[in-house]
């Protein structure tokens, strides 16, 4: 269950320690995810049961979405942008769409051409990680990492 259900985030204490927690949670997704692509194409990888379904209401929602473009974190999270992506994500609240922890705190690259970095990553909720990450492996961007990999696990050999 998520925390939202119990805690308001707009009158929530900044509790350091619950900081810290989503920190550690949100950085052993973005490791485990970084290792998946590393040993299977992002183009054959599914992230949910729910993928072709994310797809498509995330293209419908932001038609000029173009995943292979960095993103605008500003867009993203100005006033306008939060609202359209709350929109989006709370249709995975509940019911047979339910997508748990669909509003969880997690790291996102800014663009599909870079690895994990400081500057190279913004913390989004997860179902804006969904959606692009979704949009992403389908068009193949995701695929370097994996041949990546692959090139350096012959040189060992």
């Amino acid at each position: 269950m998520s925390l939202s259900n119990y805690i308001d985030p707009e009158n929530a204490p900044n509790y350091e320690d619950m900081e810290k927690q989503f920190a550690v949670k949100a950085v052993q997704q973005m490791t485990v995810y970084w290792n998946i692509l590393e040993k299977l194409p992002g183009s054959k990888l599914r992230l949910t049961r729910l993928d072709d379904q994310i797809l498509e209401h995330f293209k419908s929602e932001f038609p000029d979405f173009d995943p292979a473009e960095e993103i605008d974190e500003d867009k993203m999270k100005s006033k306008e942008g939060k609202e359209k992506w709350r929109k989006f994500a709370m249709a995975y609240e509940k019911g047979e769409n339910k997508i748990d922890d669909y509003n969880f705190g997690t790291m996102l690259r800014k663009s599909p051409k870079m690895e994990y970095g400081e500057k190279e990553t913004i913390f989004v909720i997860r179902m804006q990680f969904y959606a692009i990450e979704i949009a992403r492996n389908r068009a193949g961007l995701n695929d370097w990492i994996y041949e990546s990999a692959q090139k350096e696990a012959g040189k060992k050999s």
